[in-house]
């Protein structure tokens, strides 16, 4: 079930980015007077296709991984004389430069009008409270303790976890005093610490932003109640359901959740007793957890069972909700914050500050898009943001093939006062293919790896 439910989730999100990215090309061009032959979402052959009164053919195809726009142009085909004036290569540069850049903006205003949305309607987020503080990190060097809430960092206002997180990610290779404001427990005035950090974070696989500093998230008590139990792994084989509360293992007293997963993980392939409350009542039952293998060449057990959610106290809950014009102003932040954070990404991966083994492919995004999914309708259209907000910056890289290629040949083409040459464009088109195609089979091996 839940590879079925990553299946669609993933088609659902790729389907969306890629109509809305291919429709900013298609929308575009039909204003600048260019002539569409072809509007596919996907590859290969169609699934389904339709033609409306002005010629274009709309298609939906096979391979889902991509899509296009096809454009009359003399490059690809003869065009016949009445119809020249709709070719796509005798559209004025800049007119050729909308086309192109149109894509990857719709990219960007997609994310826009997700964010809008999530403001809209609101969501809710848990206080960043410090909970456990380790000795000699960092963090405890500085005077962080247990119970402070993070209001800021570098002086960047913060109101939950993910804005830290994305605060700390945004300082990977960052040496010197990292300014974090906090609100004690208990306390109404705010204290500032500085924590001396060397090469943050640098090629950290994947990144630790909390834990590089020596501090942990708080959160309440979990106790050992199974909140889903997955068919056909171990967990439901040996009849666990959810709900069930876990006492004991081999007449060892089961504390918490956290107990229960460490005696969970070191138990590959060993017969437990354990011990459950379920109804009021209690029983015992034989469990086997499974075997997954580590990339150290270890393994750890596992059982296909999950926790049974706990409600947050409300002193850490806040509501981040806006009206509908205050909101379009988060949303534009919230999307240029994004767009500058990917982008500094892949220059901080170009220059080794990020390790290359953080790419993620079709298995990673599928992976994701389900996770989000499950997890509720905010977690899924923040999810789809973030994603059409790397696609948008992705595809303006100045790589041929890629969109951002083809603005660099026209940008090329105004300061030079002629077009490159196809041969140099053909060049630039196998160098291109090389490049995307060496990226695409890093980012699946990397895939795989984690997967395995």
């Amino acid at each position: 079930m839940g590879l079925l439910q990553n299946i669609l989730a993933i088609i659902v999100v790729l389907g969306l980015l890629i109509t809305f990215h291919e429709f900013g090309h298609f929308w575009v061009a039909r204003r600048c007077g260019v002539k569409v032959l072809r509007f596919s979402v996907g590859f290969g052959k169609p699934l389904w296709s339709t033609v409306d009164r002005q010629g274009t053919e709309y298609a939906i195809a096979a391979i889902p991984l991509g899509g296009y726009v096809k454009m009359l142009d003399e490059r690809e085909a003869p065009v016949p004389e009445d119809q020249l004036d709709q070719a796509f290569n005798r559209k004025t540069v800049w007119q050729r430069i909308a086309i192109v850049a149109a894509g990857p903006l719709a990219n960007f205003l997609l994310a826009i009008v997700a964010y809008w949305a999530l403001f809209v309607s609101g969501t809710t987020v848990v206080a960043p409270m410090v909970g456990d503080v380790l000795p000699d990190s960092p963090a405890a060097e500085a005077g962080l303790a247990h119970g402070d809430e993070i209001i800021a960092i570098q002086n960047d206002a913060v109101r939950s976890w993910e804005e830290v997180n994305l605060k700390l990610i945004s300082m990977i290779g960052f040496s010197g005093s990292l300014a974090i404001n906090v609100l004690p427990e208990g306390s109404s005035s705010e204290r500032a610490y500085a924590l001396e950090v060397d090469n943050y974070l640098t090629r950290q696989d994947p990144p630790q932003p909390l834990q590089s500093l020596g501090m942990t998230p708080w959160q309440p008590e979990f106790p050992a109640v199974l909140g889903q139990v997955v068919d056909g792994e171990a967990a439901a084989n040996a009849g666990l359901q959810a709900g069930d509360h876990i006492i004991a293992i081999d007449d060892m007293p089961v504390e918490d959740w956290m107990q229960f997963v460490t005696m969970i993980r070191r138990s590959a392939g060993e017969t437990l007793s354990v011990a459950y409350e379920r109804n009021g009542e209690q029983g015992t039952l034989t469990l086997t957890p499974g075997s997954n293998l580590l990339e150290s060449g270890g393994e750890v057990g596992y059982i296909g069972a999950g926790v049974e959610s706990v409600t947050w106290p409300e002193s850490l809950q806040r509501e981040i909700r806006y009206g509908p014009i205050e909101a379009v102003g988060q949303a534009l932040s919230r999307t240029g914050d994004m767009i500058l954070l990917t982008v500094d990404a892949i220059r901080k991966m170009l220059v080794g500050l990020i390790s290359p083994s953080n790419l993620s492919g079709p298995i990673t995004i599928a992976q994701i898009s389900g996770d989000s999914a499950r997890a509720g309708m905010e977690a899924f259209v923040g999810f789809l943001a973030y994603l059409s907000i790397s696609l948008g910056v992705l595809n303006l890289l100045p790589i041929p093939v890629l969109d951002g290629g083809h603005l660099l040949y026209y940008f090329l083409e105004i300061v030079r006062g002629r077009p490159v040459s196809e041969q140099t464009q053909a060049i630039g088109l196998r160098i291109g293919l090389a490049m995307v195609g060496g990226l695409m089979v890093m980012a699946l091996y990397f895939d795989l790896m984690r997967l395995w």
